[in-house]
């Protein structure tokens, strides 16, 4: 039974084996709820959407679905919602993993909508999340990220006295994060921001402003601690 069930998760990750201590009842638990997963995935097909072998936890909601483009075995757990509501839509590539309770939200309003959302193959990301796609948002391939992380391609503009802060409008950078980064729990990237490839971001770091590859990075606001070269 182990062979056969850790065939089956081969398809989704070459490199994964079943631990030897795992007993077989936690087993048979873990794999009949990644099956119910597979279930509700299939329902995708009411969005006119080919499944790819996506997995569904509980209660997950998808806004303007036209515009949500995923690769193959996209998981996303329970209560994640996922609001494709820009210009350029949001991309999943294949093997992407989304934790519980995440938000991953192109734009709010309708009056200034938000440009896009993407994410490469092989990402992994921890439950609570928040990903803001308003200036654009991109995350390279193999990347490996806590929990509690937050993005936010935007920034309220501030500096008139004598108008509301709601009322001066927004600027927009974007961000981009680099391929085969590590960023821990708790991480803040605010706009404008780039992260080079390799690049390793200290758990409860906010970071305001971008850094080279192969950089390890932490404190708030951010900072060079060292190369990883």
């Amino acid at each position: 039974m182990k062979t056969l069930l850790q065939k089956l998760v081969r398809l989704r990750n070459p490199n994964f084996s079943l631990d030897d201590s795992l007993d077989t009842l936690a087993l048979v638990q873990f794999f009949w709820i990644q099956g119910l997963t597979i279930i509700r995935g299939l329902f995708v097909v009411f969005y006119f959407k080919k499944a790819k072998g996506l997995m569904l936890g509980k209660a997950v909601t998808f806004f303007n679905p036209s515009k949500i483009h995923w690769g193959r075995f996209l998981r996303l757990g329970n209560y994640v919602a996922i609001s494709a509501l820009g210009k350029n839509g949001i991309w999943f590539g294949d093997n992407v993993s989304v934790g519980a309770f995440s938000r991953i939200i192109i734009s709010t309003s309708l009056n200034n909508l938000g440009d896009s959302i993407i994410i490469g193959n092989n990402v992994g990301i921890g439950e609570f999340a928040y990903l803001g796609g308003a200036g654009g948002l991109e995350i390279g391939d193999d990347c490996i990220v806590g929990q509690y992380f937050s993005c936010h391609p935007e920034n309220h503009n501030y500096k008139k006295n004598k108008i509301l802060i709601r009322h001066q409008g927004v600027t927009r950078n974007g961000i981009m994060i680099g391929k085969n980064c590590w960023i821990g729990s708790k991480v803040t990237i605010l706009d404008g921001v780039e992260i080079g490839d390799g690049c390793v971001i200290a758990a409860g770091s906010v970071v305001t402003k971008s850094f080279p590859e192969n950089s390890i990075i932490g404190g708030v606001p951010s900072k060079l601690l060292k190369s990883r070269l």
